[in-house]
């Protein structure tokens, strides 16, 4: 309070003057400070190689790492339409409003009443009216938290429509990759369905020329039946992949393009190598518990002011005028003006309200620590992710390789058979292990693309839609 100490010995100033610069000396006394937040992140992430120039994706256009222009234009539509979107945009339109009016409670009021009042001896009769005007004093800091709380509301709801984001983008993301790979599976059993029925077909004929045993037949049609109940699961998924990206995108049916096969999105030789603190800044849930913090201090604020005694500022003008009167000399009308300052000073619940301000600092502390535990819990879901992805690059790389010496196999058989030297059931068989280790490719890709999603879901990535957000008013 050392600006109201110097002020008190300037005597020659004004007593409005002194007034005033008191006031706002009160205005900014008594704010809670805000805590310094200094989260401790890693220099660099564990799990990632060293690039001399990265590829790394914008964390508002990631997905586009997959060069699938169905999924750009999948994300647009979801980013647009979909509810939980709307629904977010809404609750933050309603807070910016709010927000705008947060001073509003410090504002002068004005109220006005009338009524009868008769004498008491019953030979006049008056009418009343009063105007009341009364303005409390934002002091103490009040001021000043009412504006971190309505801050921080609006910072928690932005966080929220920020998380749907995350969300919508990475679940867009992931059923797609789902849904391509699921069709791709259906193809590779399909093809393997095919060739075993092939294989059944020739083996009968073998057997109808006794050059094979009734239980390679036998074998035969059990993994033929195999093959069929195989083509059970990829059918499900691109059922239930379907028609949650048509919930997604607001639909009630799944488009018939989706149905149709096409190719699956690879990420390629992609690699992330940057600083944490870079990156997870954008991460909603640590915006959040950002917003929480701030909530917290503006509370601390407001229970810091409710200590001290309440100033206000109050005029009232009563006006009377007689509307019956049974004397001969009576006053037909009169005012009355008083105005001036006033003091609300806690008494009795004065403890309570110290007690109240000591249990909201604790809590601003436990929202500084839950901000704290939330950074690292980012920093680790971040540094897990990217461990995955890297593992899962390695195990797509051991599946290529194991992919192209199937095919120098199946090659080598090929020749063999053309010289007479194999037998066609033989070369079915290569065929049908060629097809499965590419559809262990196939899966390896998927794995790796669903754990760069991800990553990215982890990291906070995501786009603001395309057509501004503005408020109703």
């Amino acid at each position: 309070m050392k600006t109201i100490n110097s002020f008190i010995k300037l005597g020659t100033c004004k007593p409005q003057l002194a007034f005033s610069l008191t006031l706002l000396a009160l205005a900014g006394c008594s704010v809670a400070p805000l805590p310094q937040l200094n989260p401790t992140v890693p220099e660099a992430w564990r799990s990632s190689r060293s690039y001399n120039e990265p590829p790394r994706p914008e964390l508002t256009q990631w997905w586009q790492a997959f060069n699938d222009p169905e999924l750009n234009a999948l994300v647009s539509r979801a980013l647009q339409k979909n509810l939980n979107v709307a629904e977010a945009n809404e609750r933050l339109r309603a807070t910016r409003i709010l927000s705008k009016h947060a001073q509003s409670p410090h504002l002068p009021t004005l109220g006005i009443k009338t009524h009868d009042a008769v004498s008491p001896d019953t030979s006049t009769s008056y009418f009343l009216i009063g105007f009341d005007a009364q303005w409390e004093l934002p002091l103490f800091g009040a001021k000043q938290s009412a504006d971190r709380l309505a801050n921080g509301h609006k910072a928690l709801v932005k966080a929220d429509l920020q998380a749907v984001l995350v969300s919508l983008v990475a679940e867009v993301s992931s059923r797609w990759v789902e849904l391509r790979a699921a069709q791709q599976l259906e193809t590779t059993l399909s093809t393997i369905q095919k060739i075993q029925r092939e294989k059944l077909e020739l083996l009968l004929i073998r057997e109808h020329l006794n050059l094979t045993s009734s239980s390679d037949i036998a074998s035969a049609r059990a993994e033929l039946a195999r093959s069929e109940m195989a083509l059970t699961a990829p059918r499900q998924t691109i059922n239930r992949t379907t028609q949650q990206l048509a919930v997604l995108v607001a639909q009630s049916e799944p488009e018939a393009t989706w149905l149709q096969r096409g190719p699956q999105p690879k990420l390629g030789n992609w690699q992330l190598s940057s600083l944490p603190a870079d990156l997870l800044r954008t991460r909603p849930e640590i915006n959040s518990a950002e917003a929480q913090v701030l909530i917290a201090a503006g509370e601390l604020g407001m229970s810091r002011a409710d200590i001290y005694p309440h100033i206000s500022l109050g005029t009232s003008l009563q006006w009377s005028l007689n509307i019956a009167s049974n004397r001969k000399r009576t006053r037909t009308g009169d005012s009355i003006l008083s105005a001036g300052p006033g003091i609300s000073i806690p008494l009795f619940d004065w403890g309570q309200r110290v007690a109240n301000a000591h249990a909201k600092d604790h809590q601003m502390q436990a929202a500084v620590l839950a901000y704290r535990q939330t950074v690292l819990q980012g920093v680790a879901e971040a540094e897990i992710a990217l461990g995955n992805l890297e593992l899962l690059r390695l195990h797509e790389r051991s599946s290529l390789q194991a992919l192209a010496e199937s095919q120098k196999r199946l090659d080598a058989l090929k020749r063999r058979a053309s010289l007479g030297l194999l037998s066609e059931l033989d070369m079915d068989n290569a065929r049908i292990d060629k097809l499965q280790i590419q559809q262990q490719v196939a899966n390896a890709n998927a794995e790796r693309s669903i754990a760069y999603i991800a990553l990215y879901k982890a990291l906070g990535g995501a786009t603001l839609p395309t057509a501004p957000l503005k408020d109703a008013y």
